[in-house]
């Protein structure tokens, strides 16, 4: 049976703040991994999701113990949100065979499965496939879900479609988590999506939602009525979030292919901003004590 998502309004003042401790500690390690970047110190590319964080900390807080996750190049948040070590994470950015990884992933690649996460994907869209294999064993175990984190590029990949068409029929227990950040690389999402995202899964007969990605609530909510319904046996769900990533994509790209004002519009409905608002209004955090978490 559909299981109806509780509200809101039922998250207590401590759960509360550590959805905000989550995403300002992943905002955090991003600014660390980004100066070291920009100093020589990490190799190779580097993809930030500093804007998103909201989506990985509000889905991986809903997720239990049997439960798995595949995730994209842009996959930092995840980690984190999933409980990975962060000084063997950031040990793993710098190549040491300190690394959860050994040094041997960086920073697109990360694996932690003692965590719940099979892997992050530099193939674009590789995630969704990853995700329903996965939750097509754990269909056959008996138990768990599975998430695929990807971003809207992903979703005119050949085997976005194939993959979902495969979960629907075979009913799997997988969440589809489109990130839609409005950019596949460098290209805007509507000049190369017909159509738009949320008709598509649509098509396959798989419940769908298209959620404000900035809103740690929102995100949370919904992504618990997703992984709910998963579980319960009805098949894939697939959930749009509408997010925005302030970096480049990767390596300093001059970010010149974004209309004026756009970003200003975004960074006003930061995350974090969002997070304090309701902190401080519904449960009496004060901006002194905001300011101390991380």
């Amino acid at each position: 049976a559909d299981v109806t998502p509780a509200p809101a309004e039922a998250l207590g003042r401590d759960a509360s703040l550590g959805l905000y401790r989550t995403m300002a500690f992943i905002r955090r390690f991003e600014e660390v991994a980004q100066a070291l970047f920009l100093r020589g110190q990490i190799s190779g590319s580097i993809h930030l999701c500093m804007g998103q964080e909201a989506v990985a900390t509000g889905v991986c807080d809903v997720l239990q113990p049997e439960d798995l996750v595949a995730a994209t190049y842009r996959g930092h948040g995840q980690a984190l949100a999933l409980g990975t070590d962060p000084t063997g994470f950031m040990s793993e950015l710098l190549g040491r065979k300190t690394g959860t990884c050994g040094g041997r992933a960086g920073s697109m690649n990360i694996v932690d499965l003692k965590h719940r996460l099979i892997g992050c994907f530099g193939i674009v869209g590789g995630s969704i496939g990853a995700a329903t294999g996965a939750a097509l064993a754990l269909k056959q175990r008996g138990s768990g879900v599975a998430v695929a984190f990807f971003g809207d590029g992903a979703t005119n990949q050949g085997y976005f479609h194939e993959c979902l068409n495969f979960a629907a029929v075979n009913d799997l227990p997988v969440v589809y988590v489109c990130e839609n950040n409005l950019y596949g690389e460098f290209t805007p999402m509507q000049a190369v999506t017909a159509g738009g995202i949320s008709p598509r899964p649509s098509a396959f007969g798989i419940a769908n939602a298209t959620v404000d990605g900035n809103d740690v609530r929102a995100v949370r909510e919904r992504a618990a009525w997703a992984a709910s319904r998963a579980r319960a046996g009805n098949g894939p769900v697939f959930l749009e979030m509408l997010t925005y990533r302030y970096n480049d994509h990767a390596r300093g790209d001059p970010v010149n292919y974004r209309p004026d004002g756009e970003m200003a519009a975004w960074r006003a409905r930061d995350p974090l901003t969002i997070a304090r608002a309701w902190l401080v209004a519904d449960h009496g955090a004060s901006e002194v004590e905001l300011d101390l978490v991380v």
